[in-house]
C-alpha cells in the first residue's frame, strides 16, 4: 500500500471539494491570457487561494501540460530548520482532484549525490509551499493523469556555495524539455511582522515602492542572472521566501545549456490589492 501525504491544507487554505476546486482553478486560468512561447519554469505563490487563486490561475495558464512527463516542485522550509534540501519520505501526494505519484527513480539519482537529506511525514504535511502548487498541476497536467510523475523538493536557507551545488545537481533535469520547473514563492513581505519597511518615496506610496522593488526582483529573475539576484537581495533585503529555490533554478542554466523560459507573472494581478492594504507602516501586506 503507498504511502500518501495528506492535503492538509485542503478546506482551509483551498477546497477540499473536488469539483468546486475544480470550478475555481477552471475560472482563474480561464481570466489569464497565453503568453507566446513554451514555458518550462515557472514562479507561483502559494499563500491561500482566496488571496492568490487568480494570480495562480496567470501562472498555470502558460503551461501546455501535453509536453511534460515530470514536475519538479521547489518550495522554501517555512517550518523546518534546514540547511540543505530534503525530500519526502512517501510515495504519492493527496490532492483533491487525484493523487500525484513521486517520481521514485530521480529521487534515488537525488539522494546517490549526497546532498539530499529525508523529511518526516509531519515535516512534510506542515509545509505549504510545495501542496498550495499541487491542485494546480493536478489541472494543468489531467491531459496526462497517470502518466506523469512529480518531485517535490524542499529548499533550505542555503549559502550561495550551496545553490550552485543544487543548481549544477538539477541541471541535468532543467536540460530535459520534458521536465517542468514550478518554483513556490511569495514576493515581498513587508511590515512590523515581517521586520522589512523598505520604503521608496520616489515611487510614490507604500504599496508602488512594493511593486516597484519586487518588478526588480522579477526582471532579474527572468534574466536568468544568479548573480544579479544575489547582489540585488543584498541591496535590497527583499523578503522573498522563495529566494533560495529561486536561486537554485537561475544557478541550472550555468552548468547546462537550457532553453528554458521562466515566466514571472506575480505582480499581473495582485497591485490593485496591494493598494487597498497598504498605505501606512501599520499595514502587512504580502505579494504574490
Amino acid at each position: 500500500m503507498s504511502k500518501v501525504r495528506r492535503a492538509s491544507h485542503a478546506g482551509s487554505w483551498y477546497s477540499a471539494n473536488r469539483d468546486e476546486l475544480n470550478q475555481q482553478l477552471t475560472e482563474w486560468m480561464d481570466q489569464a491570457p497565453t503568453a507566446p512561447g513554451t514555458t518550462r519554469a515557472v514562479i507561483a505563490p502559494h499563500a491561500g487561494y482566496y488571496y492568490c487563486g487568480a494570480c495562480s490561475g496567470h501562472v498555470y495558464k502558460q503551461i501546455d501540460g501535453s509536453k511534460f512527463s515530470r514536475v519538479f516542485i521547489l518550495g522554501p522550509s517555512h517550518h523546518a530548520r534546514l540547511a540543505g534540501c530534503a525530500l519526502s519520505s512517501l510515495e504519492k501526494y493527496e490532492t483533491p482532484l487525484t493523487h500525484l505519484t513521486i517520481d521514485s527513480q530521480v529521487y534515488a539519482d537525488l539522494y546517490a549525490t549526497g546532498e539530499f537529506e529525508s523529511m518526516s511525514s509531519q515535516t512534510d504535511e506542515a509545509e505549504h509551499s510545495i501542496e498550495m502548487q499541487l491542485p494546480y498541476i493536478a489541472k494543468v497536467m489531467e491531459s496526462r493523469q497517470g502518466q506523469f510523475t512529480i518531485v517535490p523538493v524542499m529548499v533550505g536557507s542555503l549559502s550561495t556555495q550551496r545553490e550552485q551545488i543544487y543548481g549544477q545537481i538539477f541541471s541535468r533535469y532543467l536540460a530535459d524539455p520534458e521536465n517542468l520547473f514550478v518554483i513556490s514563492s511569495d514576493f515581498c513581505h513587508w511590515g512590523s511582522r515581517f521586520h522589512y519597511d523598505y520604503y521608496d518615496s520616489t515611487q510614490g506610496e507604500i504599496w508602488q515602492s512594493i511593486e516597484h522593488i519586487d518588478r526588480m526582483g522579477m526582471d532579474l529573475i527572468e534574466k536568468m542572472d544568479p548573480v544579479a539576484f544575489s547582489d540585488y537581495l543584498k541591496q535590497y533585503q527583499n523578503t522573498i521566501c522563495g529566494r533560495h529555490p529561486i536561486s537554485v533554478l537561475l544557478n541550472g542554466p550555468l552548468f547546462h545549456t537550457v532553453s528554458a523560459v521562466c515566466t514571472v507573472q506575480s505582480l499581473q494581478v495582485q497591485p490593485r490589492l496591494i493598494g487597498q492594504l497598504c498605505r501606512s507602516h501599520s499595514d502587512h501586506p504580502v505579494t504574490d
